[in-house]
């Protein structure tokens, strides 16, 4: 299975690229994390929900047909580790790659967050997108090894 971080922005900074390239490179073979990084719409002089639409284009043409679609939101459903560690369980049953689908600057568009099979949200506070790619991914892995009882989560 594959883990699949679609995301826009394709420049982030370089202790941003480092840090989620630690983290991608923990995952086993059998549980692989992927970025794919689609191009920011321009901002010009664009209504936020042009931008969202447009990226949402964008986002759309990055997921593989089939795919688990979810979508990160600040209104989204907040989870601990062991939680998480719960739904990758239930994903890795399930059989399909997941895509989690982080958003710009404006989020995500509305019709996209309608198609997800399900929305969760990573913090109360709002994070640099930078940020949350390392966060997600680093989040991702601890919930790994929760269900591979490695000592790197303690409680």
């Amino acid at each position: 299975m594959r883990l699949l971080v679609v995301a826009v922005g394709q420049r982030q900074p370089a202790w941003a690229q480092t840090a989620y390239a630690e983290f991608e490179k923990r995952f086993p073979p059998e549980l692989r994390l992927e970025l794919h990084a689609v191009k920011a719409e321009t901002r010009g002089h664009k209504t936020a929900e042009q931008l969202m639409a447009a990226e949402a284009a964008r986002l759309e043409a990055a997921l593989p047909r089939g795919v688990r679609r979810v979508v990160l939101d600040e209104h989204g459903t907040r989870l601990t580790t062991l939680q998480l560690a719960d739904r990758m369980k239930a994903w890795m049953r399930d059989g399909r790659d997941v895509a989690l689908l982080i958003g710009g600057p404006d989020g995500l568009a509305a019709p996209l967050k309608a198609s997800a099979d399900e929305t969760l949200r990573l913090s109360e506070l709002t994070l640099p997108h930078a940020f949350v790619r390392v966060l997600l991914a680093e989040a991702l892995y601890r919930a790994w090894t929760v269900m591979v009882n490695h000592p790197y989560h303690r409680e």
